[in-house]
């Protein structure tokens, strides 16, 4: 069994402008390093035996901020790089539904079949990403270890884990620094379990703004 604390990245301005981001290497917002302390600070397990993180800089400080209450090294991924969201990257949603109307209803409610131009689809992402986790697992057997990673592929990891089909992706909520935990069980090849999602508590109790 592996248990895998999957977090998402802090605030960025980009989050806060409503720009998608993808693999664009946009850095963490004052509040979101202040989010990265509070999750560090409340973390929801005692004890790490390893924490991984994609390599964008967004993803990098925060899982900085835990492994340094753990002194632990955090290994950089870039299979955990957020989806490529192609010629979207920095666009708003309604810079994007001006421009490609009849891709936007695909994204949120087609995201099985949606064809982001120039970029990764979301089964592409979650091939990349549940590929990335087993190989972790059957390093990690009987370790509990962080993955600090972005929302979009973070839901995938979740849709594989809940066996939820890709179509419906956006139903699970992601904010910054939310915490999810799954139990991976037989090298990753079992059925996982899934015990928490999208837990903010740190920043409640820390007072920090979500």
């Amino acid at each position: 069994m592996t248990k895998i604390i999957y977090i998402r990245h802090g605030q960025t301005e980009w989050n806060v402008q409503g720009r998608y981001q993808g693999q664009t290497d946009v850095r963490l917002t004052p509040l979101g390093i202040q989010q990265a302390e509070a999750l560090a600070k409340f973390f929801p397990a005692d004890r790490l035996d390893a924490i991984y993180s994609s390599d964008l800089a967004r993803a990098m400080r925060t899982a900085e901020a835990v492994a340094n209450r753990f002194r632990l090294t955090v290994q950089p991924r870039k299979d955990l790089r957020e989806l490529h969201f192609g010629d979207w990257e920095g666009c708003s949603i309604p810079a994007i539904a001006e421009k490609w109307p009849h891709l936007v209803d695909d994204l949120f409610h087609h995201a099985d079949r949606c064809a982001i131009p120039h970029g990764e689809t979301f089964r592409a992402v979650q091939q990349r990403a549940t590929a990335c986790i087993a190989e972790l697992c059957k390093k990690h057997e009987d370790q509990t270890i962080a993955v600090v990673a972005h929302g979009a592929i973070l839901r995938t990891l979740l849709c594989a884990a809940l066996h939820i089909d890709l179509q419906y992706v956006w139903t699970i909520r992601q904010f910054n620094t939310a915490v999810s935990i799954v139990r991976y069980e037989r090298d990753g090849e079992g059925w996982p379990t899934v015990e928490l999602v999208n837990s903010t508590a740190h920043l409640d109790r820390a007072g920090v703004e979500k």
